[in-house]
């Protein structure tokens, strides 16, 4: 990790003390905030769930600094990247991240909900990491990291958007709580079907803490509930030491795609 300083706008407000972090083991080098929301490994889980293919169009609502738009785009070549952010600063972090990359992405600043008309289109792919906590949960410090973690846009508006950005037959990828599962899939009804659901526990006999989810507008294939993903070996973390599953390391550290089936 390399520690700059440099004068982004976040919201009006100036980012001056960012980290330059390596993702993909080295694959990816991003510019994010010291202070704030910080990417870590669920946009890089994310990105390794989306089905896509060279040529196809993809929408990333609420892309923070861009880390599940550009991992996708470093695992797939030739996609047409678009990525969405309502924080100004981190609108701006996601273009200088994709620079610095060299990956192909437009990146607009615009709430998703009045998304401008260029964005109404359909698209193949929309892959969301929305907020996780609601709204009156415990406001952290920084008013960057509880914009990126408590909801001041509805889970309902979130998946709309998505939905209706989709073309038909498009794929929706989401990563979420796994307590809001039960929500998520009623917020989606009937309005995407084939959807399968990938747990993810932190450890061997836990729980999961989150679930990834794809599901394809307009089909009616049967729901599948996955094997889940175990993140880390062992019963408990001892030392520094990287331990992370072979499965987890495939994916954050050399971008390879989660299997769904």
């Amino acid at each position: 990790m390399t520690e700059i300083a440099d004068g982004a706008a976040s919201g009006g407000a100036a980012l001056t003390d960012l980290t330059r972090d390596v993702f993909l083991g080295g694959g990816l080098q991003i510019l994010q905030p010291r202070h704030g929301y910080r990417a870590a490994t669920d946009p890089v889980f994310l990105a390794a769930s989306v089905p896509a293919r060279a040529g196809e169009s993809v929408l990333e609502l609420g892309c923070g600094v861009g880390v599940a738009l550009l991992a996708l785009g470093r695992r797939v070549a030739g996609l047409q990247l678009t990525g969405v952010e309502r924080q100004s600063g981190y609108a701006d972090l996601a273009r200088r991240n994709a620079q610095i990359n060299g990956i192909a992405a437009e990146i607009h600043a615009e709430d998703l909900a009045a998304l401008p008309l260029p964005l109404k289109r359909g698209f193949d792919h929309v892959l969301v990491n929305p907020p996780f906590y609601p709204a009156h949960a415990p406001v952290p410090q920084h008013p960057e990291r509880a914009a990126g973690r408590h909801e001041e846009t509805p889970l309902a508006l979130w998946i709309d958007v998505a939905l209706k950005r989709l073309a038909p037959g498009g794929h929706l990828t989401l990563i979420h709580l796994a307590d809001r599962l039960p929500e998520i899939l009623a917020l989606i009804g009937a309005r995407a079907g084939a959807t399968a659901v990938r747990p993810l526990a932190a450890r061997v006999g836990r729980p999961a803490g989150r679930i990834l989810l794809q599901a394809r507008k307009g089909a009616r294939g049967k729901f599948r509930l996955l094997a889940p993903l175990i993140i880390h070996e062992g019963a408990q973390h001892i030392d520094d030491r990287d331990d992370f599953t072979p499965e987890a390391q495939q994916v954050l550290r050399y971008g390879a795609a989660l299997d769904w089936q």
